[in-house]
């Protein structure tokens, strides 16, 4: 078999179409470390003339404004006239901020935040109280028809830059659709995972604060950039209400010396509870939100768990409590053992008319109000007659839901593969 020479593979890994490519201009200026320490940010523009060989340094101080989104909310700045890109977390459209180079990765550099000078276009306050921290709602301060164009741009330029699509062309408008936005932007997702951990993330100010282990513990989401500390949180706006009752009751109880319960530490790999996993589905008969509460342990040991199975399977909403146990040093979420500690081993879920049947582990689309709007979308360009001559073929299908809801409407044979 070949091998790739491993100076060819950092060419490659630089190369990036998305990133070579990226129609955005910005203006930069250098800032002395000491004179932002100092609170005094006086700056110099950069010199066009200087500014073709100019590549920004690692740990180096710069004023700039950022001008567009790239992927996973990461705001893009331009050096100008070099074509060096920068990224820099929690940047959007239009602030102009100070910040430091953190990592230089051959034709770019990432950048971090250290002060706003002047807000982006489209500021609003973001709703959740862990917005500034949280990894998962990176752009909440953005408002959503602000979020809508970036996404709608971002695919833009992956057709014409990497598709190879030409925007002149007078069939571009038929490849290139105008995007589709959700009617709700918050409590939309039927599942969310958060882990248990033995280091509970804290704030810069609050770094110093002493804690015993019991107030190190910690049920959240991951702390950008950690794979081992974990934000506390109390309630998530992304899932259901009823979900986030059942959050609330597992935060009052789980700490509770009496029930001998420990997060999973990822570096000793000791520990009990790994992951807390909430599902929603509805009740076909009612049409009420019905819950799944799946708790990943390191191990099988029912008893440490009934204490808070009474409480959790006292809230109405929930049809279903399992265990799935991964006994690995990994830290994923699916077990090698499932059991079920209270009610069904399933819920249940319509989509487009048909009833589905969720494990604890199996995949489903986890935005079940825009899942009908993509499919239906899908329907309409697929352009089907409907007079049993077709065949379909749902490729990679999953639970093969697309191809199943079709069938349903159109057609005598889907295969689903």
């Amino acid at each position: 078999m070949a091998t790739i020479p491993s100076h060819a593979l950092r060419h490659l890994t630089v190369t990036r179409p998305w990133l070579r490519k990226i129609r955005c201009t910005a203006s930069l200026a250098f800032c002395s470390p000491d004179n932002y320490i100092n609170g005094n940010a006086d700056t110099k523009t950069t010199n066009n003339s200087n500014s073709q060989a100019f590549f920004p340094k690692k740990n180096q101080v710069l004023e700039l404004e950022c001008e567009s989104l790239a992927f996973k909310g990461k705001g893009v700045c331009k050096v100008a006239d070099s074509g060096f890109v920068l990224l820099c977390d929690r940047a959007l459209p239009g602030e102009r901020f100070i910040g430091r180079v953190t990592r230089k990765k051959g034709s770019y550099a990432e950048v971090t935040k250290l002060k706003t000078i002047s807000p982006h276009w489209d500021l609003v306050d973001a709703p959740c109280e862990y917005a500034s921290y949280c990894g998962g709602c990176k752009t909440q301060n953005l408002s959503y028809e602000a979020q809508v164009r970036a996404k709608e741009q971002q695919v833009r330029e992956l057709l014409i830059n990497v598709g190879k699509f030409s925007d002149k062309s007078p069939d571009f408008s038929s490849i290139m659709k105008p995007i589709v936005p959700c009617d709700i932007q918050f409590h939309y997702r039927n599942k969310m995972e958060f882990s248990f951990g033995s280091q509970k993330w804290l704030p810069k100010e609050l770094l110093d604060q002493k804690l015993d282990d019991n107030e190190n513990y910690a049920l959240g989401l991951h702390a950008p950039g950690f794979f081992d500390k974990i934000l506390n949180v109390d309630k998530c706006l992304l899932q259901s209400e009823p979900a986030n009752k059942i959050l609330a009751t597992v935060q009052d109880h789980w700490k509770d010396p009496e029930l001998g319960l420990s997060p999973y530490n990822v570096h000793t790999h000791a520990g009990f509870l790994k992951h807390l996993v909430l599902r929603t589905g509805r009740d076909m008969k009612t049409g009420l939100p019905e819950l799944m509460v799946n708790f990943v342990t390191s191990s099988y040991k029912p008893g440490l768990l009934k204490l808070l199975v009474e409480k959790i399977s006292a809230i109405p909403e929930v049809a279903s409590i399992v265990n799935n146990v991964n006994t690995s040093v990994g830290n994923t979420s699916v077990g090698e053992e499932e059991y079920t500690l209270y009610g069904k081993s399933t819920i249940t879920e319509s989509l487009r008319g048909l009833t589905f049947q969720i494990s604890a582990n199996s995949f489903f689309q986890t935005n079940t109000r825009q899942a009908e709007v993509l499919y239906k979308l899908i329907e309409d360009c697929a352009g089907l007659r409907g007079d049993g001559s077709e065949v379909v073929l749902d490729l990679f299908c999953g639970t093969g839901t697309i191809g199943l809801t079709l069938a349903k409407t159109y057609l005598p044979w889907v295969l689903l593969i």
